[in-house]
Parts: structure tokens; sequence; C-alpha cells
């Protein structure tokens, strides 16, 4: 099955926390960097939202098993069945199949697009929280910018460790810093076989009269 790594929103999160009363001043430039996978990890909620988007994910997957499975069934029966049908019967057995493996894709891309937007909706919360401690770790260190270090093309290419912030910004959520962890992972929902046989084709057969 296909796995893809849980969207953090990111975007959702403004890491140049400047305020107002530091772009006024004249003190020197202080650039701070956090791993925001690393910190939500760390997170007593991510436990939480990882349950939570699994057992939502396996809902949607039993969905998807059991139309699978009525598509299979009924597809194997019109085969079996297909050289005695009139040609009414068969047209009309055939169009039922193809409207059920229809059906099952459109299924399987709403469920993804929803899961998608369940954990977005999870994540919310925590982001948020997050956001506002990195403002404060900001404001109380003196920091102009921080900046966020995950990504394929991270923002920041290059800096010291002791501008990494990250377990400032836990303690300031009064959580201990602790070994790297799994950000929070979603699973699509796919069929648990494959949904076969594919939807019969219009083949002329000979019908008994």
């Amino acid at each position: 099955m296909n796995k893809f790594r849980v969207a953090l929103a990111v975007a959702a999160l403004t890491f140049t926390t400047a305020t107002a009363s530091m772009a006024q001043t004249a003190a020197p430039l202080k650039i701070g960097y956090t791993s925001v996978e690393y910190v939500l990890s760390q997170m007593p909620e991510s436990k939480q939202i990882e349950s939570q988007l699994k057992d939502y994910s396996t809902q949607l997957k039993n969905q998807l098993d059991a139309k699978a499975t009525e598509f299979r069934t009924k597809g194997e029966a019109y085969q079996k069945g297909a050289a005695t049908m009139t040609d009414v019967v068969r047209t009309d057995k055939e169009r039922e199949l193809q409207n059920m493996q229809q059906s099952i894709q459109e299924f399987q891309q709403n469920a993804e697009n929803s899961l998608q937007q369940k954990q977005q909706a999870l994540l919310k919360p925590a982001l948020d929280k997050l956001q506002k401690n990195i403002d404060a770790v900001a404001q109380e260190n003196g920091y102009t910018y921080i900046l966020n270090s995950d990504g394929a093309s991270p923002v920041l290419l290059h800096g010291p460790k002791e501008g990494d912030v990250s377990d400032l910004i836990l303690k300031k959520m009064g959580i201990t810093p602790g070994a790297a962890q799994a950000a929070p992972k979603v699973t699509a929902p796919t069929a648990t076989s494959t949904v076969a046989p594919a939807a019969p084709s219009k083949t002329k057969t000979k019908s008994k009269k």
C-alpha cells in the first residue's frame, strides 16, 4: 500500500517571527532554526494524531474492501453465466459492473482526499500551539527570524548548532527533548486485493433462445 508522509501544513506557520518592535530597533540580526517535524514528533499530541489517523484510514479501507469484494463476486458470477444470458441481461450485467468499477475508483480518490483533510484538521491545533511557542522563544531569546530546516530543499542550508532552537521550543511547552521519532504518518486506503475482474467488454456471444 502506498504510504505518504503526513502533510505538516508548514505553509500555515510563518517562521519570520520578527515583531514590529524588533524591526524598529537597531539590534543585531539574530537568526535561529528548528525542525518542525522533530518538534511535532516530540509533542504528546503526535501519538494521538497518529492513532486517530490510523483509525480513520482503517474505516475507509474497510469500506473500500467491501466494495471490491462485492465487485469481484459479481464479476465472477457474470463470467460463469455470461454464455447462458440473453443479450439484454448480459448488457445489463456489464453496465452494472462498469458502474461498480467506476464507483470504486471514485471512492478511493475521495477517501484519499478525505484522509488528507482529516490529518490537516487534526494537526491544526498542534501547529497553532507550536507557532505560539516559536514566537515566544524568538522574543525571549532575541531571535529576529526562526527558519524551518525540514524539507527536501530546506530553507536553511547551513547553520551552527547553537542556532537550533528546537529544544528551547520543546522546553517552552514543558516537554523534555528526546530522541527523534517518526512524525505522524497516514496510510492511503487501498483495497486489500486487486479489484478483479475488470469490467467486461461488450463481446457478443451466442445466446440461448
